[in-house]
């Protein structure tokens, strides 16, 4: 796997539309998104009764990995549990297909059958839910906006409207009560890329007020329960 390098920051919604109005000069709106450019994550992350996952992150553990499922557009059809692992300042990410049904089975307990599937990933989730009682949590909704530039392979995606289920692991009901995790007007900006960034680029991203940060969508989800 190669490793890439990711940014996070946290913008003003006025700050997001002056810097994508320059990003677009310089890179490529993201072919998979909709007719506006964007398109609606999905995701439920796995942790324990001692949240190992989220207290690792909070307390930034320079090696970590963290599991979770996660679709797009509310499309059943392509539906992935990714495994994403820090390794000091690289972040590794894998993924492999699942189905709606696979998913219900491990949500309620049905595990045994992942440490023999042919799907590599999911044996080791099953060794995860096993070893550390990983299961399904809470699932955070977001919409997402990107930009990418084949130099450096560079994204840069624009995250607003996060929400959190709370505690309700229902991934499949697309009538699960959210409630939103930002404050009003703010936008996580993440920088991803691989050996370098593009001065350009760099150059682009020096917005006077933005707040480097280090926390997860899943940290902020976590802050409700």
């Amino acid at each position: 796997m190669k490793g890439r390098h990711e940014l996070k920051h946290e913008m003003s919604k006025a700050d997001c539309y002056l810097l994508k109005q320059k990003l677009q000069h310089i890179m490529s709106p993201d072919p998979h998104a909709g007719p506006d450019g964007k398109y609606v994550i999905r995701s439920i992350y796995f942790d324990n009764f001692t949240n190992k996952v989220l207290t690792e992150k909070k307390e930034g553990y320079f090696n970590r990995c963290k599991f979770r499922v996660r679709l797009y557009n509310n499309n059943f059809a392509y539906m992935n549990v990714e495994k994403k692992t820090k390794v000091n300042n690289m972040t590794f990410k894998e993924k492999c297909s699942l189905t709606p049904e696979e998913y219900e089975k491990i949500r309620l307990g049905d595990i045994e059958w992942l440490q023999n599937d042919e799907r590599k990933l999911l044996n080791e989730l099953h060794l995860h839910m096993t070893l550390y009682q990983l299961k399904p949590v809470t699932i955070i909704d977001y919409t997402r906006e990107v930009f990418i530039k084949e130099e450096g392979n560079v994204r840069v995606t624009f995250d607003s409207d996060v929400k959190t289920s709370f505690h309700n692991t229902d991934l499949l009901n697309l009538h699960t009560p959210m409630i939103d995790v930002l404050d009003y007007g703010t936008v996580i900006v993440e920088v991803k890329y691989d050996g370098y960034l593009p001065d350009v680029i760099k150059k682009l991203l020096q917005i006077s007020d933005r707040r480097s940060s280090a926390f997860s969508k899943y940290q902020l989800g976590r802050m409700f329960g």
